[in-house]
């Protein structure tokens, strides 16, 4: 048997960007105070389960997050990986709501503009860094400190199903067998159940 690898993924906190309804995607916009607060409160849950070291996407927002959950679970950041970046999303980025955004929107799709980076791209960058931690550090619980939408078409990819907008600070604890595959166990600090999957995918 080769041993499952653990990780909680944990979304970075709040910026003015998010705040504001911004798109920030590749952009690199730093925490606001809301957002290190949030990171603080992000330690209770990750403080219900064992972990061995954090690692987080280079961007500052998520990087600084990780800095404060590591400090306060007495854990160490030992990496920056840059396929935990967010999805790029090229123009749309710094754009909120209203004519411009519309404009650059793909019909049909909600999330994505045109000159953005493909949803197939963000999910196997995603995927691919988890897999190499899991191949660098098999049976290691691993932290992991990134972005939103990134966290989520990766989850979707690997769970086949719908998954909801992850929180600022939102943890979901997922694990990897290399026979077994993916599953998860939290999402978004709810602990799910058996279908639980398929009630969080209709909220």
């Amino acid at each position: 048997m080769t041993a499952t690898t653990t990780f909680a993924l944990v979304r970075h906190g709040q910026t003015d960007w998010n705040a504001a309804g911004r798109i920030q995607g590749a952009t690199d916009v730093p925490l606001n105070d809301v957002g290190r607060g949030q990171a603080t409160e992000a330690v209770e849950p990750l403080s219900q389960f064992e972990w061995d070291f954090v690692v987080a996407s280079p961007l500052s927002r998520a990087a600084e997050t990780a800095d404060i959950i590591a400090v306060d679970l007495g854990l160490e950041v030992t990496r920056h990986l840059p396929g935990l970046v967010e999805r790029n999303y090229g123009p749309a980025e710094g754009l909120s709501a209203g004519a411009k955004l519309d404009a650059l929107r793909i019909e049909g799709s909600y999330g994505t503009f045109r000159g953005a980076e493909p949803e197939l791209s963000v999910s196997d960058r995603g995927l691919g860094a988890l897999r190499l931690l899991a191949e660098d550090y098999p049976g290691a619980r691993i932290i992991v400190v990134c972005h939103g939408t990134l966290i989520r078409l990766s989850l979707m990819a690997a769970l086949e199903r719908d998954i909801p907008p992850i929180l600022n600070a939102g943890m979901s604890v997922v694990q990897f067998s290399p026979e077994a595959g993916w599953t998860a166990s939290v999402i978004n600090n709810e602990v799910l159940v058996d279908d639980a999957l398929d009630a969080v995918a209709a909220l």
